[in-house]
């Protein structure tokens, strides 16, 4: 018999791509959601790019949120890995920081709870370069680093972040026993989208093939494709050195306004919408008064902060494809899903 895998957040962006990678490695593959109403959609979309997904013998669902202890027992029993993908991602910044870090982190140590109970061998969660970015260091970020909550302007999506990747890292040293935990932690997600229900890192190429930015503002970051980090993760599950092991999934560094020239280049059809002008600092600090979106990237206008995924190509072998690459595999699929 395979062996199983649970991952958490199966609707999610990148929680549907582990699935689709294990299914197709062999490996069978239980998910956590909140509603059993979203099983057939789900199913249906991880189903269009691993046809497996279709098969309730290799995947099947369960009901387990990260706000309350029920089904998580149920979820784990038998299985020998667990991805820990769920975690809230916002759109907006919320006013209170706790609406964010108590699911984040109360969510990862009922995973790493039930984890340890089940027997499992190594649980990988999904962090974010969130918790490494605000460390007060100047130069490429790695994984020694630490986002510093005492600094001012932390948001509160990288406050939850980083305290659940702490609260696991401290729960397990003290109770994993023989379970073993790695972290992932991506950079800003890109890639082909299963559906229409889509991450909000994905807005950065929708927001401008549908044409509501009225020009490109001065933010730059990392990127890195969602397959590639649903790669990293089953390396990491099954890496014996990535034991406790942090990980950056991260590829090339682009400006927005060569996100924009790559689509214009790359999706013609399109191309008309693509803002073209520059927008100065001022003017998107005075737009992000009114639109929230807007407002948690407002700390990083002309600002470069660029991370290293050095160690996990070195140590896992991990290859990420080429930023290009990845914006254009987002900008046709939501093409392909009729979101622009």
């Amino acid at each position: 018999m395979a062996d199983q895998v649970l991952v958490t957040g199966g609707s999610g962006f990148i929680g549907g791509w582990c699935i689709a990678k294990l299914l197709g490695a062999g490996y069978t593959v239980r998910t956590t959601v909140r509603d059993l109403k979203r099983e057939a959609e789900v199913r249906g979309a991880i189903g269009s790019v691993e046809p497996s997904a279709l098969d309730p013998q290799r995947l099947s669902f369960h009901v387990a949120s990260l706000d309350s202890d029920t089904g998580w027992a149920e979820a784990t029993a038998g299985c020998r890995y667990v991805l820990h993908v769920a975690s809230p991602v916002p759109a907006v910044q919320p006013k209170d920081p706790d609406d964010l870090i108590r699911p984040a982190r109360d969510g990862a140590l009922r995973a790493l709870k039930a984890a340890v109970e089940a027997g499992v061998e190594r649980v990988v969660m999904t962090s974010s370069v969130a918790a490494i970015g605000e460390s007060g260091r100047e130069g490429v970020k790695d994984e020694n680093d630490w986002t510093d909550l005492s600094l001012p302007d932390v948001t509160p999506y990288s406050q939850s972040k980083t305290i659940a990747e702490r609260a696991a890292r401290d729960w397990m040293t003290a109770n994993g026993g023989s379970t073993t935990l790695a972290t992932v932690n991506p950079v800003v997600v890109l890639g082909p989208v299963m559906s229409g229900d889509f991450s909000a890192s994905v807005q950065v190429v929708s927001r401008m093939l549908d044409g509501k930015l009225p020009g490109v503002p001065n933010l730059g970051f990392n990127l890195v494709d969602v397959r590639d980090v649903a790669d990293l993760h089953v390396l990491a599950m099954t890496a014996p050195q990535a034991a406790g092991g942090r990980y950056i999934a991260a590829s090339d560094y682009l400006w927005m306004e060569g996100v924009a020239e790559i689509l214009r280049a790359n999706l013609p059809e399109l191309a008309a919408k693509v803002p073209t002008r520059k927008l100065p600092d001022w003017l998107v600090r005075l737009v992000s008064v009114f639109d929230p979106a807007l407002k948690s990237v407002t700390g990083g206008l002309s600002r470069k902060r660029e991370f290293s995924s050095a160690r996990a190509q070195s140590e896992l072998g991990w290859r990420p494809r080429s930023a290009e690459e990845s914006v254009i595999a987002a900008g046709r699929s939501l093409i392909a899903h009729g979101v622009v």
